[in-house]
């Protein structure tokens, strides 16, 4: 058998049920050494499914898992480490507070006599996998002082150290910039020549393409169909993935502009981190009802600490002037910026968008619970119908609304955020990143809904690290640099050449009078 043909990894007949509900169904998936082999699908195709159970999260199940031609039952995720098996979850494994060398042996730390811990042993390990990763760090420093980019490569790392042969990466660049994603990229490829297979899953079509040998596709839990990436257009994998053709990456977008609702005029927010020095420096703006307007900038250029600067994240220690709706604005903490009418969809879903614990109605009804208890009693039969039109308007997955949330799929769990923020009637909604983390079905569902929401007189200040998704669905666009308003962009000015150029702070174009 020729080497490219041989198997490292078989799953056969894989099945997997949860409280009665199917969601894998004879699933067969296979791995090659030194192969990147993409698993692809909408969310609550069965994906993280499939990867739980071959990473031993998930140990009842039906069907075969050989490894090298040997059958196994993973029993645990240790089972799986110590057969080479490891997986990078989208929720990091790591300890920010912790040295970058505890981080790398974490629940595998080296001792002597089993008594005494052997830092120098650990240390010159750790460099043994840094160094041909091409990764430098200070193994004393805490965790904390890096990147999110760098936390990644600790977290691959970390899997190296347990000699891991096949390593499970799902969504590793969802939180990364370009010039991130660039370095994982290298990373996974280098990784590969030195013998890895790896188990990628992304659902950013430019990401399957430039790194998949081969890619497989689940849909409802069932497999659509393994093949070579080379013989898989990206208009075939959609339709594979959502089983229906879809035309257009982007619904056409009309503005729909009117009144002004939002005015900012010399805002500053000072760094929540508390450091003498501000995030956000004299950024002057203004958005119309029925509008879009979009933020560009870099990590670290201030688009999201707008967003929550003005929500009240951070309290009331900004400077500057709000208005809205005309009306001056003062910013004090969320509660009062909801009341007002404002709402904030964050960047962190699991964080601070949703209460994983809670069911789905629940959920839906928080941000404007005071609707539902005028007296301190929460009108239940109110609720449920509040929750039950939003998930038949949002058409949310769910068996029923008192399901957890968080045992949702990513897509159908971000059309529970927006549905809760627009429960509250806003009339400006602050999106930061809304597509994070969701399949293209997903996204499409998103694209119709703010489109259909600006065309009702909604105004939406837009953050989102996919530039063409930026580009597509805002009237205008604002690029910040360190903070402040580099460049004011039409949407005829605002191609990907002089938003990249004006987010480096190279030159900047004149803004709207």
């Amino acid at each position: 058998m020729a080497k490219e043909d041989r198997l490292l990894l078989e799953m056969s007949g894989i099945s997997k049920s949860f409280s009665g509900v199917r969601v894998l169904d004879d699933v067969s998936f296979d791995l090659r050494p030194s192969e990147i082999h993409v698993l692809a699908g909408e969310n609550g195709a069965g994906k993280t499914t499939l990867i739980k159970i071959l990473s031993g999260a998930h140990t009842e199940y039906q069907g075969k898992i050989f490894l090298e031609g040997k059958r196994i039952r993973l029993r645990s995720p240790q089972d799986a480490t110590s057969l080479g098996i490891s997986a990078i979850h989208q929720d990091l494994a790591v300890v920010d507070s912790m040295r970058v060398l505890d981080n790398l042996f974490l629940g595998r730390e080296k001792t002597r006599h089993r008594v005494w811990m052997d830092f120098r042993s650990q240390k010159a390990r750790a460099r043994k996998i840094l160094e041909p990763l091409g990764i430098s760090l200070d193994l004393e420093a805490p965790l904390c002082d890096y990147p999110i980019s760098v936390r990644q490569m600790v977290e691959v790392a970390k899997a190296l150290a347990s000699k891991a042969r096949i390593l499970i990466m799902d969504e590793p660049t969802s939180a990364l910039n370009e010039t991130e994603a660039d370095r994982l990229f290298s990373l996974i490829l280098r990784l590969k020549q030195q013998g890895c297979a790896i188990v990628y899953i992304s659902h950013r079509l430019e990401e399957i393409f430039r790194i998949a040998d081969r890619i497989t596709v689940l849909r409802d839990g069932r497999l659509v169909g393994t093949v070579r990436a080379e013989d898989l257009s990206p208009e075939e994998l959609i339709r594979w993935m959502v089983g229906r053709e879809i035309r257009q990456q982007f619904p056409e977008r009309r503005a729909h502009p009117g009144e002004e609702r939002l005015r900012l005029e010399e805002f500053f927010i000072p760094d929540p981190s508390g450091k003498k020095s501000y995030v956000v420096e004299d950024v002057s703006l203004r958005l119309r009802a029925g509008e879009i307007l979009g933020l560009a900038g870099l990590r670290g250029s201030g688009k999201s600490e707008l967003l929550n600067g003005l929500f009240g994240t951070y309290g009331k220690n900004v400077q500057g002037r709000a208005f809205l709706d005309n009306k001056p604005f003062r910013v004090l903490s969320p509660r009062h910026s909801i009341e007002q009418g404002l709402a904030l969809q964050t960047n962190d879903r699991k964080g601070t968008g949703l209460v994983p614990g809670l069911s789905v109605a629940w959920n839906i009804i928080l941000p404007s619970l005071g609707n539902y208890s005028p007296h301190g009693w929460v009108q239940e039969k109110k609720t449920d119908s509040a929750a039950r039109k939003k998930i038949e308007e949002f058409d949310i997955k769910v068996s029923s609304p008192d399901q957890e949330v968080g045992t949702l799929s990513g897509g159908n769990q971000q059309k529970v955020v927006l549905a809760k923020w627009l429960q509250t009637q806003p009339k400006v909604l602050l999106l930061d990143e809304p597509t994070l983390g969701v399949d293209v079905g997903a996204k499409h569902e998103i694209y119709h809904l703010m489109n259909n929401l600006t065309a009702k007189g909604l105004a939406i200040l837009l953050v989102t690290s996919e530039l063409p998704e930026l580009l597509a669905m805002s009237d205008r666009l604002l690029v910040l640099h360190r903070g402040r308003v580099q460049a004011e962009l039409s949407r005829e000015e605002a191609t990907q050449e002089n938003v990249i150029r004006s987010a480096m702070g190279e030159g900047s174009i004149e803004r709207e009078k």
